[in-house]
């Protein structure tokens, strides 16, 4: 299997299954001097890990890293930073009963045509379990990322029909943990609570939509033709589990505008530096970063495991009936939202240490 690698210069590569021994992950790329934080990290895979509130899944996992190498003395030594999290709540009985079924909108299927075989406990390689080792990964980039004055913010905008109004500028993102949906206006946040938990209790699942803020990022990020900065931010997001859509800037709802409303001018500000009156651009012009906010929107699918009978076949074509057992998300956004940050971070980081090598 291929496609376990991401990034260039800041470059990771995760390995691991849902329920095998663990996850991990080595960093390759990691200025050396870096102080590493692992109270952060923790933090950071405790707002991802499972069983942390009643609208997520039940399965109890610490998600306790061990950095095994690549850190001494508290600092990163620029030698591969290698991490690893056990898994000690798997329960794999839960899905014996579809080990020659294909569960609808999984990658059940399309594993077995690939690879011949696959791991149908918690869908293996293919879980969102995977992306724990993304989050300890992307912690390390956020604090590099930090020490640079660059800061990602993340959060729930939208479950099923229920939106946020108001823009990002308008919202105060200290709110974003104070409810468990991870939204920062805490009154829509309790209407989406409302809806996950009543999705809950019909065996079904609902989706929604992640918006997040790159703040403080210098111009010249980016490298065109085809790793632009936006490009690369793109597959990030859509190499997240249960991910089904990606805009930034003004998206897809530019299209209704005409360039003379779109147009984002110029002018110079106080502090001498060029800015622009208004943001469509989402911070890229030209796929190069422009010192504005970077902002964009990840759209997230229904969960696709649903405790009523869905109708599918067996590994030999036959008709059979898959009923989803054991312990799964009603709602994936609000664990989404540091594994979005994470993969932003990871882009950011990434495009950071390129850019040393084209600027002296």
């Amino acid at each position: 299997m291929g496609g376990n690698s991401f990034g260039k210069v800041f470059k990771i590569t995760t390995f691991g299954e849902s329920h095998g021994k663990g996850l991990g992950v080595i960093i390759d790329g990691c200025p050396a001097g870096l102080a590493i934080d692992e109270a952060f990290i923790q933090n950071e895979l405790a707002r991802r890990r499972p069983g942390q509130s009643k609208i997520v899944t039940q399965r109890k996992e610490p998600d306790q890293v061990q950095i095994l190498s690549g850190v001494f003395e508290g600092k990163a030594t620029g030698t591969p930073i290698g991490m690893v999290i056990m898994n000690t709540d798997q329960k794999s009985k839960d899905y014996s009963h579809i080990a020659d079924k294909f569960r609808p909108s999984h990658a059940d299927f399309t594993y077995q045509e690939k690879y011949g075989l696959r791991d149908y406990r918690g869908g293996g390689r293919s879980s969102a379990r995977e992306t724990a080792a993304r989050v300890a990964a992307g912690a390390i980039a956020k604090l590099f990322l930090k020490a640079k004055g660059i800061k990602i913010d993340a959060y729930v905008s939208q479950v099923g029909a229920i939106k946020v109004e108001q823009a990002y500028q308008d919202l105060d993102m200290d709110n974003v943990e104070a409810t468990p949906v991870r939204c920062p206006d805490l009154a829509v946040a309790e209407k989406m609570i409302g809806l996950i938990q009543e999705v809950r209790k019909a065996g079904d699942t609902i989706g929604g939509v992640v918006t997040s803020v790159i703040s403080g990022c210098p111009t010249g990020l980016g490298e065109p033709a085809f790793d632009k900065l936006h490009a690369d931010l793109g597959k990030a997001m859509l190499s997240i589990n249960a991910c089904k859509g990606f805009e930034y800037g003004s998206g897809f709802s530019g299209v209704s505008m005409r360039g003379s409303a779109h147009n984002d001018s110029f002018y110079k500000a106080a502090d001498g530096t060029i800015k622009t009156t208004t943001n469509y651009s989402g911070g890229v012009q030209g796929g190069i970063s422009n010192g504005m906010d970077i902002n964009f929107r990840v759209a997230f699918k229904p969960v696709a495991t649903i405790v009523s009978a869905q109708e599918s076949v067996n590994m030999n074509g036959d008709k059979a009936e898959v009923v989803g057992k054991g312990r799964h998300d009603p709602c994936v956004l609000p664990r989404a939202v540091p594994i979005v940050e994470a993969m932003a971070a990871l882009v950011v980081a990434d495009h950071l240490l390129r850019q040393r090598t084209v600027v002296l």
